[in-house]
């Protein structure tokens, strides 16, 4: 640990979160450096994750700790900067054309071991991920195959978040922990490391919420977080895993260059208040920002319908000033639209991956940074770009 000779009061204060939030003497004691009696649960937590992060920062200037790792929240979960979605694995629907095959299986194999062997060990997956019953296969059950698969050769550890689907039909605390039992099967493991509330229920919430706490209790989850919630929603979650003695690790909502409502609407600024990590999906915006899309070549599948020809058209300058600083930098337009977001703080993208390839791409947004200038050039291009339509949930 640095001493307060190197490390001033007044230093640590302001890379420190606000430690207020927890409704103890946190705040006072990550100031000062110094443990206090006056703590409760998470203040301890509290305490051993700032002087940990703001060790770093004053060797490195940047906001991760060892291994290009960062905590989630106040949790103890750490994550690699850069996760992996899984949304697309198994799936028949959104993704793949209409069809799941053993040579998209193998493909996403490769991409979830391409991307241990890249050091991104951060996986995000969910219940209603793939489509097992109409031909296709459930995401869970892929990523557990690969896990398992990954063991037998060698020891890496990867982290696996999946989520409950709060369907108008699931009522109570005790729903949620049966759903994630049945989520742990579907992923041969004991416990996972991150679950989260995929999105706010019509009702129920508040049985949701503690349902989450009951499973950290009950060691079946590491941390826990919630999905598509707005800032009001996002409050009330953490409020009351607060009375538990549960911090609430994330919020992972919809986030790129070009869809930045958490910056419009309070969510991402809440996050940064409450200390909650923001995971960012569909980061490159379902492949968009890669540029591979044009007016005459559109995405496959539902995409069509959402960026469509008109949206393609609008977004050109866009896609030409990513090339431009790309072709300085030496970066494609995915890791430039990647390392904009992680440039924003607090932020870990997770963009899907469907092949090896793409994985060793999206590897090489991590370990440089955009100049200030660079992320304010390209927020102005985006700025011109009227932005798709959300997940309607984000408004509940």
């Amino acid at each position: 640990m640095l001493s307060n000779a190197v490390l001033s009061p007044q230093k640590f204060a302001i890379h420190a979160p606000d430690a207020s939030q927890f409704g103890c003497a946190a705040s006072l004691h990550a100031v000062n450096l110094l443990p206090s009696a006056q703590t409760c649960c998470i203040c301890n937590r509290f305490v051993a994750r700032t002087r940990r992060r703001c060790e770093i920062r004053a060797t490195s200037g940047i906001s991760t700790v060892i291994n290009e790792k960062v905590r989630l929240g106040a949790s103890d979960l750490e994550v690699t900067k850069l996760g992996i979605g899984a949304w697309s694995w198994g799936d028949k629907f959104f993704w793949n054309e209409g069809s799941w095959d053993d040579r998209k299986m193998k493909d996403a194999k490769a991409a979830f071991d391409a991307s241990v062997d890249s050091g991104i060990t951060f996986f995000d997956t969910a219940e209603v991920y793939g489509s097992k019953i109409f031909g296709g296969e459930d995401s869970e059950r892929l990523l557990g195959r690969f896990i398992n698969e990954r063991q037998k050769r060698d020891s890496s550890k990867v982290v696996v978040a999946t989520k409950f689907a709060a369907l108008p039909w699931r009522f109570g605390r005790s729903v949620l922990v049966s759903a994630l039992k049945a989520s742990l099967n579907r992923l041969g493991l004991s416990s996972v490391d991150l679950y989260q509330l995929h999105w706010p229920g019509l009702w129920g919430n508040e049985g949701y919420i503690d349902g989450l706490a009951d499973a950290v209790e009950q060691g079946l989850v590491k941390a826990v977080g919630v999905s598509n919630y707005n800032e009001r929603r996002l409050r009330s979650a953490h409020d009351q895993l607060k009375k538990r003695c549960v911090p609430l690790a994330s919020n992972q909502v919809h986030y790129n260059l070009m869809y930045r409502a958490p910056e419009q609407n309070g969510v991402k600024a809440a996050c940064q208040e409450l200390g909650v990590t923001l995971i960012a999906y569909s980061p490159i915006a379902q492949g968009v920002l890669s540029g591979k899309y044009t007016p005459e070549r559109l995405p496959s599948g539902p995409r069509s319908q959402i960026y469509n020809r008109e949206f393609l058209s609008k977004a050109i300058p866009l896609f030409e000033k990513l090339k431009e600083i790309g072709k300085r930098r030496g970066k494609t337009p995915t890791q430039i639209s990647l390392n904009w977001l992680l440039s924003q703080g607090n932020v870990v993208p997770i963009p899907g991956a469907k092949t090896a390839a793409q994985v060793q791409e999206f590897s090489g947004a991590l370990g440089w940074n955009l100049t200030a200038d660079e992320v304010d050039e390209l927020r102005q291009v985006a700025s011109t770009v009227d932005p798709v339509q959300g997940f309607p949930v984000e408004l509940f």
